[in-house]
């Protein structure tokens, strides 16, 4: 229990650290991506600026060429391939590339090899587009400005980052201005901080899983010491109170031999055979609870060197249903045993002849059944019913259709009793708890009151099933009845 304990805070801690990372990391991520994209755009405006200036002032005058369009009129146009020569290797060493278009959109100049035909935008802000390499125009882009993929491999398509400027001079056109920038001047960058960032991350969750289960660990051992205590106090208590009790009992059945033995018999005498009586069922109810609670605490410390064998179930149930039959036949309650005969395709012998055993404790699975049916029997009215069904569930692979070894036995005891509150169902479980200690059923006409148990019998037959690492499960409706179903493996996991 306190393994599992410790195993969810571990893997809660691990969790909830690893989502904060992952938030933390994607919000780095984004701050340096835009951050990245930002600066592109700043550099490939102000490159913008730079050339827009020196082709409309007059700090460039010396450099700009300008041919006159209409002698008669005062228009002209740029000879932007004359005018920016010289500046044309500096572009290349920064890996811009400049594109200057006439007013109608065609290229007239260019630092790139090939026309990237892209429509002319203009378009201030920044954009990225992608160019489509590969058997068309666009295929030697690469082998100017931007590098091969390793071994000779076809490229794959180029992104760029763009900005486009509108050029005027007193209020005419001169042209359109373009700007390009490698995209992998981001994508780089953010590939490698998403590795470092990945890295980061799965080293660190290994690391708080780690510190997690130790933190973990330490925090549940004043816990685990307290219930350890709380358990030795339970079965040492439980242990000192049986010699007492047994002392009990046996000077209350001396005295009632005496007062049998006796030749008379008075008033007195009667009224003390009354009062030792009272006493006698008392003290065997209280050494029952005694002994319950010790069978709960040494299968709580793990104390326990109880010997698991082949038990055949069906012969198991057999006897105590014939037990519990004696025991209620004033009641008139049809108690029954279903056993699931296996089906016609199996043949093999040895199998059918073990077709109902399992590896268990004979003693401890004759307690859980004998618990089960007696609570069935006792709160089913007269004329009702009780029905125990034994069947054996198969283990199918469902991808090779084969059996394997997860066979397992399936047991109901169903009855037809007065039922139980769906808010109760679950507390059923657990220890001293009772859905109503002043309940009562009918017999007939006559209403009795069930009888004050000590409500440790489910929780001892949880126990029990749990130490046979199967599992308990109850379906009930009040007015029609309770299905108590248990599921035990054929053979115990090591």
């Amino acid at each position: 229990m306190f393994q599992a304990t410790r195993r969810r805070l571990a893997i809660w801690y691990t969790a909830v650290t690893a989502v904060l990372l992952l938030l933390f990391a994607s919000g780095v991520y984004l701050y340096v991506r835009s951050t990245l994209i930002e600066r592109i755009d700043d550099t490939l405006n102000h490159v913008v600026e730079i050339v827009e200036r020196c082709l409309t002032t007059s700090r460039c005058a010396s450099t700009l060429i300008f041919d006159p369009i209409d002698a008669d009129a005062d228009k002209f146009r740029i000879n932007v391939e004359a005018s920016l020569r010289d500046n044309t290797d500096t572009v290349e060493d920064d890996h811009i590339d400049l594109e200057w278009f006439s007013p109608t959109g065609k290229l007239l100049w260019s630092t790139l090899s090939e026309p990237l035909n892209i429509p002319i935008r203009a378009n201030r802000t920044g954009e990225t587009v992608r160019v489509v390499k590969g058997g068309n125009e666009n295929s030697k882009l690469l082998t100017s400005h931007y590098p091969l993929s390793p071994q000779g491999a076809p490229p794959s398509p180029l992104l760029l980052r763009q900005v486009t400027q509108r050029v005027e001079v007193r209020r005419q056109v001169l042209g359109y201005l373009r700007v390009s920038h490698p995209w992998f001047e981001v994508t780089k960058p953010s590939r490698q901080l998403i590795f470092d960032l990945a890295l980061g991350i799965g080293l660190m969750v290994l690391s708080v899983g780690a510190s997690g289960w130790f933190l973990s660990g330490k925090a549940m051992e004043p816990v685990g010491e307290s219930y350890q205590r709380l358990k030795q106090f339970t079965a040492d208590a439980s242990h000192e109170l049986r010699s007492p009790i047994t002392l009990i009992q046996t000077n209350v059945q001396v005295a009632l031999a005496d007062l049998d033995l006796a030749e008379t018999e008075t008033t007195t005498s009667l009224q003390y055979r009354q009062q030792l009586k009272v006493v006698e069922r008392l003290t065997q109810r209280l050494g029952k609870l005694v002994n319950d609670l010790l069978f709960l605490a040494r299968q709580d410390s793990g104390i326990s060197k109880d010997i698991f064998s082949a038990c055949p179930l069906d012969a198991l149930l057999m006897e105590v249903v014939e037990e519990q039959q004696l025991l209620v036949p004033e009641k008139k309650i049809a108690l029954s045993l279903d056993l699931v005969d296996p089906p016609a395709s199996e043949t093999s012998p040895e199998l059918l002849e073990n077709w109902f055993t399992l590896v268990g404790n004979w003693d401890q699975l004759v307690r859980l059944f004998t618990n089960l049916i007696a609570n069935a029997l006792h709160y089913t009215p007269a004329g009702g019913r009780v029905k125990v069904e034994l069947a054996r569930i198969e283990g199918i692979n469902r991808v090779s259709g084969l059996r394997n070894t997860n066979a397992q036995l399936q047991v109901k005891v169903s009855d037809t009793g007065v039922g139980i509150p769906g808010e109760a169902l679950p507390r059923l479980f657990d220890r001293f708890y009772r859905v109503d200690p002043a309940r009562t059923h009918r017999t007939g006409n006559t209403a009795t009151a069930s009888a004050t148990g000590s409500g440790l019998g489910l929780a001892i037959a949880q126990a029990i099933v749990e130490h046979h690492q199967g599992h308990i499960q109850v379906e009930s409706t009040q007015g029609i009845g309770t299905t108590f179903t248990i599921t035990l493996p054929i053979t115990l996991e090591s």
